[in-house]
């Protein structure tokens, strides 16, 4: 047998060539099939993942309704009446007694929503995506909605501010879809307008008004149940709880 390039081939020997180059197609697109089933896998997997993190609008175990998709991370915030200075460091809190202002601002859908005296007592939760205090506050509040439901007779809002896409858990709407908050929700502006005119001095930042708007009680930071009953109910009877 011959080795020189222009020897003729047995049949034998083409059989097995053609048979071998068979193989090396039929291997090729086998890899190319699983690649592809890989590929298609995948982007169903995140497409699901995205969507099941991104699931509001409906109704909530709290009696509620959890905050809707969409995806804003800046609203258009308006603010009238007299913003709050911070809460000072020592002494009475120069906010109590004076009625919050109004702010009317876009939830996470972009359809209006407005804070504001309105006959009921109020408790206006500010919150930042990146807070880690917030991110253990919330899940918690939740929970506790979930278990005891909406009060009826207070109103509970929610303005998330400070919204940054350079610090974690942004977009806020992700976030608070993701733990099915059900509390009413405006998203701030790139100038954190309505958390400025709130007076945020921290997070979580509550603030507690009575049927009038009237300031009761100023606080941040993370609250027990224990604590958050008793804003509750420094809300309703218009008394501070410390």
């Amino acid at each position: 047998m011959s080795n020189r390039p222009g020897a003729k081939k047995s049949s034998s020997q083409k059989v097995r060539a053609a048979s071998n180059a068979g193989k090396g197609s039929s291997t090729k697109w086998i890899w190319v099939g699983i690649v592809a089933v890989v590929f298609v896998v995948g982007v169903f997997a995140i497409s699901v993942g995205r969507s099941s993190g991104s699931s509001g609008g409906g109704a909530s175990p709290s009696g509620g309704t959890v905050v809707p998709n969409g995806n804003l991370e800046y609203g258009q915030i308006a603010v009238s009446g007299t913003g709050l200075t911070q809460i000072p460091d020592s002494g009475p809190d120069p906010a109590v007694g004076t009625v919050f202002p109004t702010v009317t601002g876009q939830q996470f859908d972009g359809k209006q929503m407005t804070i504001a005296p309105n006959g009921k007592p109020h408790i206006i939760m500010v919150v930042a995506h990146w807070c880690s205090f917030c991110k253990n506050e919330v899940p918690r509040i939740q929970k506790w909605l979930n278990a005891s439901g909406m009060p009826d007779d207070v109103d509970l809002v929610t303005v998330a501010t400070s919204n940054d896409p350079a610090k974690g858990n942004f977009p806020a709407g992700d976030w608070l879809r993701r733990e099915k908050w059900s509390v009413p929700t405006i998203v701030d502006d790139k100038q954190n307008q309505a958390g400025n005119a709130l007076g945020v001095s921290g997070f979580p930042y509550f603030i507690v008004a009575d049927a009038q708007g009237k300031i009761v009680y100023r606080t941040s930071g993370a609250v027990t149940e224990q604590q958050w009953n008793a804003l509750l109910d420094a809300a309703r009877s218009g008394k501070s709880p410390v």
